[in-house]
């Protein structure tokens, strides 16, 4: 027996104990648990990557609303108000510019308020009105000594629906307008609407009948009205719009078309005195006149004989709409420069220079004395 337990001691146990020999070696750490949640280093991104982060947030509008609340919200492309609201809006800058409807300004509204403080501008508009809808914009104006320009990646744009059942179009100060009809660029009717969901359409007075909008050649924005894509002189006439929208239906102010034809450029301009051979004590008077395109303005600048010496004279500018056939529609500018008493001083070159966005056009004319 005490043999025997000698030998389990020796041979068996050993061997019962020994755990199983690998058939390679372990690896450092291979038996180690991995945690769950481990926490991964999020990869800088690549340099493209990071430039293309770095420009869209430097496009980001600058543009926000205050709400009932006192909280900022993100302005959406458009809005949607019931009329009488008031608007609180903020743009981020130390230098800030607005853009808001024009008639705000005409009129000196003292409903619309605009305050530049350290960090943003603010613009309210108190109680407000079906007028007032449109587009409302801002941008920051970086100046360099007393330079400043628009920062293009810095602004911010919202238009405005100040909705009111009774007036379904923005009102207008006029109750008749004219829209030009050019055959190189769009013609836009400006029947806009206060509430975005109206269903609009376009008719002719004469003959009368409802104008069919096809979504190509002429289409309908909301924030526009009626685009005429290619203008033709069928187009011209006198129209008008009809809105509906849960009610009676409302009818827009007339618009009439009128087709022009005349070539861009300088203005074409001519010009002639009164007589050009003048005996002291005369009345003479000079005439430049320009004939153009209806929308286009004229500036008319003279020189003459007694300008230095300030001899006085009266000059007067003034244009009308002509008609040159077939419904082409033409502004006819002149400017009159009056002596009314010529004298020795007043002999000379009298020169017209008649100027708009494309140039300008210099014309002269002689008076001499008899």
């Amino acid at each position: 027996k005490r043999l025997y337990k000698l030998f389990l001691i020796f041979f068996i146990l050993p061997v019962i104990g020994q755990p199983a020999k690998s058939k390679r070696p372990k690896e450092p750490g291979e038996n180690k648990i991995k945690p769950v949640n481990k926490k991964v280093k999020p990869k800088t991104p690549k340099t493209k990557e990071r430039e293309s982060a770095d420009s869209s947030l430097k496009s980001q509008s600058i543009l926000t609303q205050v709400t009932d609340k006192g909280h900022f919200q993100k302005v959406a492309a458009t809005l949607s108000l019931s009329a009488g609201q008031s608007i609180e809006l903020r743009c981020k800058g130390s230098n800030v510019t607005w853009s808001y409807p024009s008639y705000l300004d005409t009129f000196k509204d003292s409903r619309l308020s605009i305050k530049q403080l350290d960090r943003y501008s603010q613009l309210i508009l108190a109680n407000s009105t079906a007028a007032d809808t449109g587009e409302y914009s801002c941008w920051l104006l970086p100046c360099n000594g007393m330079k400043c320009r628009k920062d293009e990646s810095k602004t911010g744009s919202t238009y405005i629906f100040f909705t009111d059942k009774e007036e379904l179009f923005v009102p207008t100060p006029s109750y008749f307008e004219i829209v030009y009809l050019n055959p190189d660029k769009p013609a836009v009717i400006p029947c806009r609407v206060t509430t975005p969901s109206a269903k609009v359409t376009l008719h002719r007075e004469f003959p009368a009948e409802e104008i069919e909008i096809d979504g190509t050649d002429i289409i309908y924005d909301a924030k526009k009205g009626f685009v005429f894509q290619h203008p033709t002189s069928d187009h011209k006439g006198i129209v008008y719009c009809k809105a509906e929208s849960q009610g009676a239906p409302q009818i827009s102010i007339k618009y009439h078309l009128l087709y022009v034809e005349v070539p861009k450029g300088p203005p074409s301009a001519t010009i002639a005195a009164s007589s050009s051979k003048v005996a002291l004590g005369d009345r003479v008077h000079v005439v430049c006149t320009v004939l153009g395109e209806p929308d286009v303005d004229v500036i008319f600048r003279w020189q003459y004989p007694g300008q230095e010496s300030e001899r006085p004279v009266i000059i007067q500018n003034f244009w009308r709409l002509i008609n040159r056939g077939i419904g082409h529609t033409t502004r006819i500018s002149k400017s009159v420069l009056l002596v009314e008493d010529f004298e020795a001083i007043d002999t000379g070159n009298y020169i017209c220079i008649a100027q708009n966005l494309q140039g300008e056009t210099t014309v002269a004319t002689k008076a001499e004395l008899k």
